[in-house]
């Protein structure tokens, strides 16, 4: 796999990043520091609210923290945060999983509009963005996500980058360089972000073009040293264009996105396999359904391959005190045409198409005449998904999904209380192109409530309720058909219902002194929760129909941070999730549900040096759901280092890390492949970063 960059947009952004970076080597002029970061306001808070302010956890990463713990996909990058997990599909795909929901219960957004791939389809299929790209990622839990969806129940990752510029650069050229590599992959990286302007126009350009080969696993793997299908190539380019005035902007940008990443643990043993009633009808199957455990993947069986091609066009603005009561009103709009085709032995086997669009509008009023401690937010969004797939596994039919909603946030603030209300109201139209297949429609109203109290000048304690309504996706309501990279046959269910999420969130915090601690604990009652029911096996191919049951999902999620002196920093955290359905027929765990975890990490600090060791304990989860095999725990330990320091008076950042110090063979319970693809085993990457 070797795919090269397009003569397009990308093709002209790199010609200007090169021509810029020379001329700016010239000048030598300097800009922020590389570990600087600023005051956090949470982008993705309808009120654009301090993480302090947040009624549920809110987790940021930024700045140096950001570069050190990015990694080829969004789920491995957030992987080590409370509370989120990985999907983990070999190098090539990964989601994060959120308090123990994945899939269309995490919805992910680019500066506050959806990314629309078809990684909600499948975790196989990846995320259509590039970490490398993203200046800050933020992730809402819980009731704090309602104004994106009901849907989103786990909660919201915002990605935000620099392609639409929302400010004048303060010198003529702006941006930041970064080289980077990884040993257990042979990974090779280069990015770049430049902005430049006069007047009022800014423009910007961007671009990342990362080779990585099949990863090496941790010692003792009966399968090999490495992951066969686990190489990936990709690059990814942007130009943004904005007009910036004292009183807000508005731009436009094109970012096109080329992968070509394998698909580990995909074999075709069960390949003719189907259903009949509620058994499968496969050679050789035994009558009593016995699992056999078997592996995705044998012998020298070609990988199959993805070509993934995204075009995404983003328009964004905002503009302060518009008319009179309104102080800021913003838009959001993008349209997406997603393609990926899965190549076997070179052919085309089945494509995915997904062309989607989403438009955001908010207006932020000014505080009320009658009640002046109010401000809050109203708004509307709509979405269009037409999807497709042809060919072997073309499990569901063509679909067209509309969405439309209306929303509404308000707080008020009463001495060293902070209280927030808000309301969500969603209508579905789902039209569906297969004959004896009915179109449905759908509706549901979310509702949240929240408070902040800051009873001492050092502490404060977070509550947040919430209702909240998830409408069935196309996928739930119509699969039909073979899915091998997840060894299932998928049997949708048309009369699918609503879900209703009941969500309580309680945060004690200790946010000030030498010691600072914070403790979460959730509990979400989730009624008519949609799972995929297994109703056979054959070997580890699974039969599975969509249905409906009441889950009960509760967990905890802790840190605690001690000072020590001005050069050395503590930190202790952990996280617990459990997740049944209510008494039934059938096993009463929900499938790969994250297990336990508790580390340490020691931060150091001498002049512009900064080191950092971490061990993280990951339990053994054998909580398990039918046909469900359990997954050992497993200990890493990391390493890491980097200093900041000037190269011809350019600020920079050389960084590097070890991970899985003791090369130990670690399995990740919440991955549909987790025996055909282990975690990584030692592997180092470096990288240097230029700011200017």
């Amino acid at each position: 796999m070797s795919p090269t960059f397009h003569r397009t947009p990308l093709a002209l952004a790199i010609l200007f990043a090169f021509n810029a970076a020379q001329a700016q080597a010239v000048s030598g002029r300097m800009h922020a520091d590389p570990d600087s970061v600023p005051t956090v306001v949470i982008s993705a808070s309808a009120l654009g609210l301090l993480g302090d302010d947040m009624i549920t956890p809110v987790t940021t990463l930024a700045g140096g923290e950001l570069v050190r713990v990015r990694e080829s996909t969004l789920g491995e990058t957030l992987n080590n945060q409370p509370g989120i997990t990985s999907s983990h599909f070999g190098a090539g795909a990964s989601r994060p999983v959120i308090r123990g929901m994945d899939g269309p219960r995490v919805k992910i957004l680019s500066d506050g509009a959806e990314i629309q791939d078809a990684s909600t389809v499948s975790p196989d299929h990846a995320v259509a963005f590039e970490p490398v790209l993203a200046e800050r990622i933020e992730v809402l839990r819980g009731p704090s996500a309602l104004a994106y969806g009901g849907g989103a129940v786990g909660g919201v990752v915002n990605i935000l980058d620099r392609k639409i510029p929302t400010r004048m650069p303060v010198e003529p050229i702006e941006g930041s360089m970064e080289l980077r590599a990884n040993s257990t992959a042979r990974e090779k990286t280069g990015a770049f972000e430049l902005t430049g302007g006069a007047g009022n126009v800014a423009v910007h350009a961007e671009g990342v073009k990362r080779d990585a080969g099949h990863y090496r696993v941790g010692k003792g793997w009966a399968g090999g040293a490495r992951v066969p299908g686990s190489a990936r190539d990709s690059q990814t380019g942007s130009v943004g264009l904005s007009w910036v005035g004292e009183r807000g902007y508005l731009g436009a940008a094109y970012t096109e996105e080329r992968a070509d990443y394998g698909v580990p643990g995909h074999g075709h043993e069960a390949g003719s396999c189907h259903p009949h009633g509620a058994h499968l009808h496969c050679g050789g199957h035994d009558e009593d359904g016995e699992q056999h455990g078997r592996e995705h993947a044998h012998g020298d069986e070609p990988v199959p391959v993805v070509k993934l091609d995204s075009d995404r066009w983003d328009v964004r603005g905002e503009v302060r005190n518009p008319v009179a009561g309104i102080a800021k009103a913003r838009l959001r709009a993008a349209f997406t045409d997603y393609r990926h085709d899965e190549l076997e032995e070179g052919v085309v086997a089945t494509s995915f198409h997904n062309q989607g669009h989403d438009l955001r509008v908010e207006l932020e009023h000014a505080p009320l005449g009658f009640m002046p401690g109010v401000r809050g937010v109203v708004g509307l969004q709509t979405t269009r998904r037409d999807f497709q797939t042809e060919g072997e596994e073309a499990y569901v039919p063509p679909t067209v999904t509309k969405k439309h909603a209306v929303f509404a946030t308000e707080e008020v603030k009463l001495g060293n209380w902070r209280f927030e209300a808000g309301a969500r109201h969603e209508w579905q139209q789902i039209a569906v192109d297969r004959a004896g297949q009915p179109d449905t429609h759908a509706r549901g109203t979310s509702a949240a409530l929240g408070a902040v109290w800051k009873f001492q000048p050092a502490y404060s304690l977070r509550a947040g309720l919430s209702r909240s309504h998830r409408l069935p996706s196309a996928e739930e309501l119509y699969a039909d058909g073979v899915h091998l990279a997840t060894a299932t046959y998928e049997i949708g269910n048309a009369g699918l219902g609503k879900e209703t999420s009941n969500n309580l969130d309680l945060t004690l915090r200790k946010f000030e002194g030498r010691t600072t601690w914070s403790l979460s604990a959730f509990r979400n009652r989730v009624a008519n929760y949609i799972y995929a029911n297994t109703l056979d096996s054959h070997e580890g191919f699974q039969l599975v129909e969509y249905a409906q049951r009441d889950a009960l999902f509760t967990g905890l999620e802790g840190e605690l941070r001690h000072t020590f002196s001005a050069r050395l920093e503590g930190t202790v955290f952990g996280d617990l999730v459990r997740a049944r359905f209510d008494a039934g027929a059938g096993s009463r765990n929900l499938p790969r549900i994250p297990a336990h975890r508790i580390g340490a990490r020691v931060n150091a600090h001498y002049q512009a040096w900064h080191g950092m060791l971490e061990v993280v304990r990951v339990g053994k989860q054998d909580k398990l759901a039918a046909f469900e095999e359990a997954t050992g725990g497993h200990t890493l330990l990391n390493l890491g280092t980097h200093v900041s320091t000037r190269i011809g008076g350019v600020p920079a950042q050389l960084y590097a890390r070890i991970n899985n110090l003791t090369d130990e063979l670690a399995l990740s319970h919440t991955s549909f492949i987790k025996s055909a693809a282990p975690l990584q085993g030692r592997n180092l990457t470096a990288g240097l970063r230029l700011i200017f």
